[in-house]
């Protein structure tokens, strides 16, 4: 089946062709993001491929059916960024990878946590000019710590088992209980529960109830000093009532591995470029933040995981068969 690959980097490109071997696909690769203006590339396509920063809403889903396109398959689990609504409206149907590698993710967010704490990333620069002095890199041990877990699916379940062996108190915030987070030893608590956290870590979908949990309101209650870490989706903290917070010294730090605003920046060279995003710019000015560019997920594992679950979900579509991943606007079922 031709398959357009929006969104394709050239890592993605050479692993893509290897693990192609055993589906016969015909990918062509497009580096430019989906959005109205590049929907056209896919005219004749049977089968679109995007990833997190790809804009299919119902414009593009539009011109795609126009295009004759029939199935899109996202490279990424979650899926706000498709309007599933839409999809189905014009007959276009969805498929996700559901999982990958878990491990991955919450690996990362403490990578993020430890280098953020004990200013990891800014020894690293000091040391590059000769200074080896130690003023302004103190930290503090994690043992006895509060870390509240926001979203206790599989990755933040990962990334409290990794906590409590720290020796941190886990406490978790989501509307569906984990038994193997209270297994580890994980509380639940309600949004006030932030208040007890030193450590406060983003680990829930973005969903229109989610949007901005983290918001002047709840920075409000965070005790004084407390560090944020984001790797799940920009849209769950307010930002600029992160930098607030950041300015007041509630937050004593920040580490984000998505931004609400990504789409423009993430997975692009701009450094001979004048960035035009003045919030972005502001944050990575904080000696007290750290910006990565969504590469959470990025181990070798976890792209084979993808990658493969996607190319078999085509398969499937072309095959005729049902779609294991396939996701659904509310109230219809899955064909």
């Amino acid at each position: 089946m031709r398959v357009a690959m929006f969104s394709a980097k050239s890592y993605e490109r050479a692993l893509l062709s290897e693990l192609n071997a055993g589906h016969g696909h015909d990918l062509v690769y497009f580096e430019s993001l989906l959005e109205p203006e590049t929907a056209s590339l896919a005219a004749g396509f049977p089968a679109v491929s995007v990833f997190v920063n790809d804009a299919v809403n119902r414009d593009v889903l539009r011109r795609l059916a126009q295009g004759e396109t029939k199935l899109v398959a996202t490279r990424c689990t979650g899926f706000n960024h498709i309007d599933l609504e839409a999809a189905d409206e014009f007959g276009i149907r969805v498929v996700r990878v559901a999982d990958y590698s878990p491990n991955s993710v919450a690996e990362f967010a403490v990578g993020l946590l430890l280098a953020l704490n004990r200013k990891i990333h800014r020894a690293y620069n000091r040391t590059r000019e000769g200074n080896f002095k130690l003023d302004g890199l103190m930290g503090f041990d994690l043992v006895g710590r509060t870390v509240a877990v926001i979203g206790t699916g599989r990755i933040g379940t990962i990334f409290a088992r990794i906590m409590a062996g720290f020796g941190c108190t886990v406490i978790g915030f989501d509307v569906h209980r984990s038994a193997e987070f209270e297994k580890i030893g994980g509380r639940y608590v309600d949004a006030k529960g932030v208040e007890e956290a030193d450590v406060i870590s983003m680990h829930c979908p973005l969903t229109p109830e989610t949007y901005h949990i983290v918001d002047a309101r709840t920075l409000a209650r965070v005790k004084t000093g407390a560090l944020l870490i984001n790797t799940s989706r920009g849209g769950l903290v307010d930002t600029d009532a992160a930098i607030d917070a950041l300015k007041s010294g509630r937050l004593g730090g920040m580490a984000i591995d998505v931004y609400e605003q990504e789409a423009d920046l993430f997975y692009r060279d701009l450094s001979s470029a004048v960035i035009s995003d003045d919030v972005i710019q502001r944050l990575v000015s904080f000696p007290n933040v750290i910006v990565t560019g969504h590469q959470a997920f990025f181990t070798r594992e976890a792209l084979e995981t993808i990658l493969g679950t996607t190319l078999a979900s085509i398969s499937e579509f072309e095959a005729g068969r049902p779609l294991t991943y396939e996701i659904a606007a509310p109230g219809r079922a899955r064909a």
